[in-house]
């Protein structure tokens, strides 16, 4: 089927691929698998030896490959009949994407195509924070809960499903993890959308926040019969009360259905330490606090969306099941280990100011704080609060090292009696070891960077990798 639909749609067509990451590459190799692979232009800013044995592998198949070149402009074929597959971190009018566009060219990706043509009923994740962890507690209540088919996790997360159309039928349910970047061009075939929040964040890439908005907005389309929204975010309120998709808000820190101001629609709140699901009438238990093993009250509402996307599809049950048994996604608080009463955790994934807080509120002994990296254009003032009430000490190093010291020296004078010790350091194995030496029995070690990893490492699996060896060889 997969084969077969590439060549009746792309057979007189120039194929483009725009960047060779994690969502290109498969479908480089589909385009191949279906005769098409001498149609296929790869274009990156790497060099064809940076692209490793796949890039090699594809080339010996007839696959051409522009190399270290800004790959959205001067393109060397005929746009007029291409189709684009854009990789998420490139702009959709970035370079000459919009001229191409003007011409003829149809711009896409792994993901859009994917969800155009599955089968497959889909439930969509998008947010600033928490998204990978909703997607993830979404697909584990499905498995553990869903009888009609398999269940899938991709998008954002894990791997493409680009490759798997053929295995995907109509009874399966895929959950999407989707960034605002794969969310800007796309139609939502999404029957049930969540958005866990909406933050400052990625405003380096986006023109500005209501850009960024907009995109998230997108999660939620003409086949979303359900759409789930965190009532305590301004941007969802905004969305909230503009459209007429039925919804159910959600919020850890409301403890009725009035307190909620749910205005018609379903809500999820917390009152001793349940979870509960009403519409203003009635109400129902979906969860006792106390069984999800994750701290946090962001995993709380975590839980609570997860719930919500899966009510009525899953068995109720399913949700304590997971809840007691899972223990977290890698780079998200994970626990790497206690040395000399110390715990040290992996939190690499928080590349914003507002995970850094979330996570950071999850402790009740100050701990010490590895924080900096890349940063996004986001404001660091509302972290350095943080910092100062919950925070024992704290060492900033990377690119955002400049920004984290003047955050907190600009809101010194609010903590005079604070005792916060500041640090600076560079070599990301020196802040490890001072972080050692600085952190008493009892408390922790927090590495929650608050920005992105690429000024040093390749992604954030990486940072945090690097962090578990460094903490196990102490």
């Amino acid at each position: 089927m997969l084969h077969d639909l590439l060549c009746e749609k792309f057979s007189d067509k120039n194929i483009i691929l725009l960047g060779f990451g994690v969502s290109n590459v498969p479908v480089a190799r589909e385009f191949v698998r279906a005769g098409l692979g001498k149609s296929v232009t790869v274009r990156d800013m790497k060099s064809f030896d940076d692209l490793g044995d796949a890039a090699r592998e594809l080339a010996g198949e007839g696959v051409k490959f522009e190399c270290g070149i800004e790959p959205t402009k001067d393109f060397s074929c005929d746009t007029s009949r291409a189709v684009i597959f854009r990789s998420p971190g490139i702009r959709p009018d970035a370079g000459d994407l919009t001229p191409a566009i003007n011409s003829g060219a149809i711009l896409t990706s792994e993901v859009e195509f994917f969800c155009e043509h599955t089968p497959a009923r889909i439930i969509a994740v998008t947010g600033s924070d928490g998204k990978t962890t909703t997607s993830t507690l979404t697909s584990l209540i499905l498995k553990e809960g869903y009888k009609g088919g398999k269940v899938y996790l991709g998008g954002n997360i894990g791997t493409p499903l680009f490759p798997l159309l053929d295995k995907i039928g109509k009874n399966d349910i895929c959950v999407l993890e989707l960034s605002s970047f794969q969310l800007m061009t796309m139609d939502s075939r999404a029957t049930n959308a969540a958005i866990t929040n909406i933050t400052p964040n990625h405003l380096n890439w986006h023109i500005d926040m209501n850009e960024y908005a907009e995109a998230k907005y997108k999660v939620c389309g003409r086949k979303t019969s359900r759409l789930v929204l965190n009532a305590t975010d301004g941007y969802c309120r905004e969305l909230a009360l503009k459209t007429e998709t039925p919804k159910i808000i959600f919020s850890a820190y409301r403890d009725s259905y009035a307190a909620l101001d749910a205005r018609g629609a379903k809500g999820i709140f917390l009152r001793d330490g349940k979870i509960i699901l009403s519409d203003g009438a009635s109400e129902e238990v979906l969860l006792l606090a106390s069984d999800i093993k994750i701290p946090g009250v962001h995993n709380i509402e975590n839980y609570m969306t997860a719930t919500a996307l899966t009510y009525g599809i899953a068995e109720k049950d399913a949700v304590a099941r997971v809840a007691k048994t899972f223990g977290g996604v890698a780079h998200r608080l994970e626990l790497v280990r206690e040395k000399n009463g110390v715990k040290y955790y992996n939190s690499s994934i928080d590349s914003s100011p507002t995970r850094t807080i979330a996570a950071l509120s999850t402790f009740s002994n100050k701990p010490t704080l590895i924080v900096g990296g890349r940063g996004k254009k986001t404001p660091y003032i509302e972290l350095a609060h943080e910092l100062y009430l919950r925070a024992g000490a704290v060492i900033v190093t990377g690119e955002t090292a400049d920004e984290v010291s003047e955050a907190l020296a600009s809101v010194a004078s609010d903590y005079p009696d604070s005792e916060l010790k500041i640090f600076r350091e560079e070599d990301f194995e020196a802040c490890v070891k001072l972080a050692e030496s600085l952190t008493p029995s009892g408390s922790a070690v927090l590495l929650s960077p608050a920005a992105t990893s690429f000024d040093k490492f390749k992604n954030f699996a990486e940072r945090g990798e690097v962090f578990k060896n460094i903490v196990k060889n102490l």
